[in-house]
């Protein structure tokens, strides 16, 4: 892990300082990209060989494998003056190359030990082939689905958030970042890039300090705390200042309260940015960022270009390109890429680690704990392994959009399409597939989609004749399943939407699918939270998978034949329309609440169109099996300050197969200096329990867990009376209450 003391620094590093020259020093700040790979924004770098050479260069991303990565390491090591070596990194979000679940979809597991293994199984294969820096975990937390990278996050909640990124930061860096399968993590996008406004990718945002605090930051504090390397900023303005820039943000808050001793990379040309932004020309945004705090400048090459100048011009000090400079060289130490550059370039890893049977199992098993069952009509799940089965759908076979948005290290012709799960798991069942639609039928909706290459075809067969064709199958089949929903690219970055739900030429297959009395499986894909209400309503049973990964095809078969219990929980909140939009579990009560029945009330907090309850509440999912809440106990009616107390439950699987619960506890503050939230997630255990089995389930309250930021930003709890929920999810119902002294 991160060990620096920023007081006791380290002499190799040091001893390397006093013989770079302030040129030499500029060149450790610039992160480059040589292009070749997918790109992850609209500039790629030039000269870069020339610049490495130079000593101009600190960092490479976009390249991979041992063999070139040897190729940029020797020129930095071996033809620069003083030969420090370079750092490798790679945007691993879900899985490098055996990709596995969205983040969305992989929180959705509650299951930190899974997630962890995910980040473990993710370094071990980019470290095979040379990559020593991970631009992950994504921890913003997002609350507005039409923003499309909401598919990269954990979802809404910052306890949650927060045991995320924990699980991932460990995952991938282990106990040794010197080790030859561990990669330094770097936190992003930091920070409040989840919080958009309108949902629209790179807007701004703006908020209280207390709302930050409470429930936005949390989650990149959790994965400093356990020992992130390196930190990376958001596109976003915070307080009027572009993040990049932002002095509050990186020094005040990162460095001296939180205490991060990593080094601070910027987004892809988040500092040049900073110009559209109107906070002057590229010299002025880069002498801005250097002295909020940032290390080092991703692509942009602002500080290489221009802090020479503004050094010249006593605009910036020595000290301070020296401080960044000391950071980026710290974590090239720590990674041991000093004492032997070469760490991570073994020519017999790639095919020794990557894509082996084990890792394509363990992609399989974390992409069938993350479904979630929305819907289970007349109990059509799990479906018997005969008879005859109409796979229908225009995600059917689709392989190139299994792997999910954010899988450029990833390869879709890889993935396992659900056709061929189906006939691999389902071996005596008579199973046929029909298109029945294109995804979207509006060729320039999908030209805008197909940027990284073609995820909605539009046929050219009508799509009257794709309808009747999968009807036809329909009408002579035992029972429908159709794949529904989103492409990889309809989600994700620059692919905000301002309608979230199924697109028409989908809804009008599903409906006529219904309209045939044949029994009817949805499995929804997406990226995000849908608006499904006319789908919810229908005789349907509903799955949801996200977009699974190299293993979807066979994971998705598995939970619809029954092969595993699905128990996953959403961990954003389902709206029923985007008109309410921000939504979630912990939103305030206001001073006029809505009856809880929902009865409309003039003058009272509602809508006049809509309900205010979401279509499904954070927390939600259902099992093949049912679970029964009872006997909810706290172990004290009473506490006093930095007491704990414990929480217990009985559960008991009630239904006729085992299956997995997660057990939440959800906590209001009754009373307080500031507005509380009507609850709060605050604890909660995944649980295995047989068919007929009955557990008690105990959850701790920790101190830390009744404390909250007040408005002088203290970290504080407050006596009075708290309120604990237990249930299923976040309308859990079984209560009981504590005094705090």
């Amino acid at each position: 892990m991160w060990t620096i003391n920023a007081q006791e620094r380290i002499p190799e590093v040091e001893a390397l300082l006093r013989k770079m020259t302030l040129e030499e020093k500029i060149g450790q700040l610039n992160l480059l990209t040589p292009g070749g790979g997918v790109a992850t924004g609209e500039v790629v770098s030039k000269n870069v060989e020339a610049k490495i050479k130079a000593g101009q260069v600190g960092g490479l991303f976009g390249v991979a494998g041992p063999d070139k990565v040897r190729v940029a390491q020797e020129l930095a090591v071996k033809e620069s003056r003083l030969g420090i070596p370079l750092l490798i990194g790679s945007d691993v979000i879900h899985g490098y190359k055996t990709t596995y679940p969205i983040p969305l979809g992989l929180s959705a597991s509650w299951d930190m030990d899974l997630m962890k293994q995910a980040a473990q199984m993710a370094a071990r294969e980019a470290t095979a082939d040379g990559i020593n820096w991970n631009f992950s975990p994504m921890v913003d937390i997002s609350r507005d689905p039409r923003w499309g990278r909401i598919a990269e996050t954990a979802g809404e909640d910052p306890y949650l958030g927060s045991k995320t990124a924990e699980a991932m930061v460990k995952g991938y860096q282990g106990s040794d970042l010197a080790a030859a399968h561990t990669l330094l993590a770097c936190v992003k996008h930091f920070a409040l890039y989840g919080a958009a406004e309108a949902g629209r990718d790179y807007h701004s945002v703006d908020m209280s300090k207390i709302k930050m605090f409470n429930q936005y930051l949390p989650p990149y504090k959790a994965a400093v705390d356990a020992g992130a390397a390196s930190v990376m900023t958001s596109f976003n303005d915070i307080d009027g200042v572009p993040a990049t820039g932002n002095k509050w943000l990186l020094t005040d808050l990162l460095r001296k309260r939180w205490g991060f001793d990593g080094f601070v990379v910027s987004d892809y040309t988040s500092l040049n940015e900073m110009i559209a932004h109107g906070l002057g020309d590229l010299q002025a945004v880069s002498t801005l960022a250097l002295k909020a705090g940032l290390d080092m400048d991703m692509v942009g090459e602002g500080f290489l270009t221009t802090l020479k100048k503004s050094f010249d011009e006593g605009k910036v000090t020595e000290a301070e390109i020296t401080d960044a400079c000391r950071r980026v060289l710290e974590a090239k130490y720590i990674s041991g890429l000093f004492d032997d550059p070469y760490r991570y370039l073994d020519s017999k890893r790639p095919e020794k680690d990557i894509l082996t049977k084990e890792n394509r199992a363990l992609a399989r098993k974390l992409a069938a704990h993350s479904f979630v069952l929305l819907k289970n009509h007349n109990d059509m799940l799990p479906l018997g392994n005969k008879g005859k089965i109409a796979l229908i759908g225009p995600l059917a076979d689709s392989r190139e959009n299994m792997l999910g948005t954010w899988a450029p290290t990833g390869d879709f012709n890889l993935a396992v399409t659900v056709l061929e799960g189906f006939k691999n798991v389902a071996s005596e069942a008579n199973i046929q597939y029909a298109k029945g639609s294109n995804i979207s039928n509006d060729p320039e909706f999908a030209k805008k989609v197909n940027v990284f290459g073609p995820r909605i075809e539009v046929e050219e067969r009508s799509p009257e004749a794709l309808l009747k064709e999968a009807l036809d199958l329909a009408k002579t089949s035992d029972v429908v399943v159709t794949v529904v929903g989103e492409a990889t690219e309809m989600s994700g970055e620059a692919a905000s939407r301002t309608d979230i739900s199924i697109p028409d030429s989908q809804k009008k297959l599903i409906r006529a699918l219904v309209d045939t009395g044949k029994p009817v499986v949805l499995v929804l894909m997406s990226g995000r939270p849908l608006t499904i209400p006319e789908e919810f309503e229908l005789p349907v049973a509903i799955l949801q998978v996200w977009h699974p990964g190299v293993e979807a095809g066979n994971a998705i078969a598995d939970v619809v034949f029954g092969d595993y219990n699905p128990s996953g929980k959403l961990t954003a909140t389902w709206p029923r329309n985007v008109g309410q939009i921000p939504i979630y579990h912990s939103a305030k009560n206001t001073g006029r609440p809505a009856p809880e029945n929902e009865e409309f009330q003039k003058f009272k907090s509602n809508y006049l169109d809509s309900p205010n309850s979401p279509l499904l509440p954070f927390g939600y999912g259902l099992s093949y099996t049912t679970f029964e809440y009872s006997n909810l106990r706290l172990n004290k009616e009473t506490i006093g300050q930095g007491e704990s107390i414990s929480v217990t439950v009985t559960i008991a699987n009630t239904g006729d197969y085992d299956g997995e619960e997660v057990v939440q506890l959800y906590l209001r503050d009754v009373v307080r200096s500031i507005t509380p939230p009507k609850r709060e997630l605050k604890g909660f255990q995944k649980i295995l329990l047989k068919k007929g089995e009955r557990k008690e389930v105990t959850i701790t309250l920790f101190p830390d867990d009744l404390k909250f930021y007040n408005s002088t930003l203290e970290f504080v709890s407050e006596p009075g009376e708290f309120e604990v929920f237990v249930g299923t999810d976040s309308d859990a119902q079984l209560s009981k209450t504590f005094t705090l002294k």
